[in-house]
């Protein structure tokens, strides 16, 4: 789920020093954010799965795992926006991680209230935009109908389970927008149990049976390998 201005939703800070996890906690949480703290870079990816933050802040030097591992597989699973810390000011170290995929690099020491900013900065730059209005989205005969809840195909019911139907409409508001499959998880699964994310192929799979013409050569929802999936974004009305 993308955070909103009433639920900014969880930021997983990954950082060995104590204190300064502690302090930029506090700063979080003054801005409504719920602040999820781990001191290990062994136990990053783990966190990050379980918390589905909407933020990752991240040390470099961290025992066991660096930042730069847990950033490079961070981005296998999730594109989560992730600001790393460092106390190297060398410009080859932020080039790096920006290279890695970070969003952004600060060094220490920093203003936890220019922290916070910049968190929230990135954040509203990265929350997609929705569609304008709410209206019926349509493509090549399959309409979904968000005020009636109802989904057809060449003017011919559909009958999908409410996972199907919150997949359909996340993809389908977003044409040609690839998901990866933890985004559309924590889209679709507010729950606090765990579910792992190729619990989504299952519901796509069963989705395009309903949909599409032929499953296995899918017109509708396109699978973005090593990723996740995106809908067609050709001749959407």
């Amino acid at each position: 789920m993308y955070p909103s201005i009433a639920n900014p939703g969880t930021i997983l800070i990954i950082e060995d020093d104590r204190n300064t996890a502690a302090l930029v906690a506090t700063y979080l949480e003054r801005e409504g954010f719920m602040a999820v703290v781990i001191h290990d870079g062994g136990l990053a990816i783990e966190a990050a799965i379980n918390c589905k933050p909407v933020f990752v802040i991240l040390d470099v030097m961290l025992p066991n795992v660096d930042g730069w591992e847990i950033c490079t597989a961070l981005r296998k699973i999730s594109e989560v926006p992730v600001l790393m810390l460092t106390a190297r000011e060398e410009e080859i170290d932020r080039v790096a991680g920006l290279a890695m995929g970070a969003d952004d690099y600060v060094v220490k020491p920093f203003s936890p209230r220019e922290l916070v900013e910049r968190v929230k900065a990135i954040l509203r730059r990265s929350r997609p935009v929705p569609p304008a209005v709410p209206t019926i989205l349509a493509y090549a005969g399959l309409e979904l109908d968000p005020e009636k809840h109802r989904v057809t195909r060449d003017g011919k019911l559909i009958s999908l389970t409410s996972w199907e139907y919150k997949l359909l409409y996340i993809l389908m508001s977003y044409p040609g927008k690839a998901f990866s499959r933890m985004e559309l998880l924590s889209q679709c699964y507010q729950n606090s149990e765990a579910v792992i994310d190729r619990v989504i192929d299952v519901h796509i799979g069963k989705l395009r049976q309903k949909i599409e013409n032929d499953s296995a050569r899918p017109s509708f929802i396109l699978t973005v390998r090593g990723h996740g999936y995106r809908f067609s974004e050709e001749n959407v009305l």
